[in-house]
């Protein structure tokens, strides 16, 4: 009796994981570039009631007896299906239309990746740079953060579908600057390690950094749009009455298993 107590409290501890992970996809169903995550489960150790048995003949049964000692949180893993493109007004939101990630340098000196693409134009002492919406610097094609030089006017500067930066020339028609948004993408993007500020790192899961360009990817830069949450609020709702139901139903194998351990006390002889 005391088993279905355990496995059943273990089912309850792993739907409360399901519940957190839920919550917090809802609360960053309007988080730019946020990727919705999922918890994937795994069953426990089985115990052997019994290993061989025989039928009325003596013949071996083929089925032996095994039960289940409950299910625990295997991994929460990010789902990184497309985004919708939302307009924006920002002169440098820029969006990715496909595989990749954008690249900031952290203050610690490593680097981020996101697909948050929400950037602007920072002064500095030797012009101007390119930063995400917390100050840190982009990553160009060529590994070094995206600066402009001082005497351009930042207002003129527009980026084609590949992250190539133009500019106006004297008879103001846009050339490239020479400088490329750079993009990364992973052998497996699931194992990035997530922080916060939609903001990941990368892991031993993930692999090693590849760094592309758009037009390497495959992808295009979009401007003047922002990739939105790809969080489902029907999808999520219904995860969560499931998981509602699941933690529900546990609960009361606990409660089933507490009222026939009572019953089993109160035998008299």
């Amino acid at each position: 009796m005391m088993r279905s107590l355990w496995t059943a409290a273990s089912g309850m501890i792993a739907q409360q994981t399901n519940l957190d992970t839920i919550s917090n996809n809802l609360s960053n169903i309007n988080t730019t570039g946020y990727k919705t995550e999922a918890v994937n489960f795994k069953s426990l150790l089985y115990q052997t009631i019994q290993g061989k048995s025989y039928d009325s003949t003596g013949e071996p049964k083929p089925v032996g007896a095994q039960v289940g000692l409950g299910v625990r949180p295997a991994a929460i893993v990010s789902d990184f299906n497309q985004g919708p493109l939302l307009a924006s007004n920002g002169s440098f939101d820029y969006a990715i239309q496909g595989e990749g990630f954008f690249q900031v340098r952290l203050n610690d000196g490593s680097i981020g990746y996101t697909r948050n693409g929400n950037f602007n134009v920072s002064v500095t002492g030797d012009g101007m740079a390119l930063t995400d919406s917390n100050g840190y610097p982009v990553i160009a094609a060529n590994g070094q953060p995206i600066t402009f030089p001082a005497e351009i006017d930042a207002s003129k500067l527009s980026v084609d579908q590949y992250g190539n930066f133009m500019y106006p020339d004297a008879t103001g028609n846009a050339q490239q600057m020479g400088i490329q948004i750079g993009l990364a993408r992973f052998p497996n993007p699931a194992g990035l390690d997530r922080t916060m500020d939609t903001i990941m790192k990368e892991s031993p899961a993930s692999g090693a950094v590849i760094t592309s360009t758009a037009d390497q990817l495959g992808s295009q830069i979009v401007s003047g749009r922002l990739e939105g949450s790809n969080v489902q609020a029907v999808d999520e709702m219904v995860n969560m009455i499931v998981a509602q139901r699941a933690y529900e139903m546990n609960s009361k194998a606990i409660t089933a298993s507490d009222e026939m351990l009572q019953q089993a006390n109160n035998l008299r002889s």
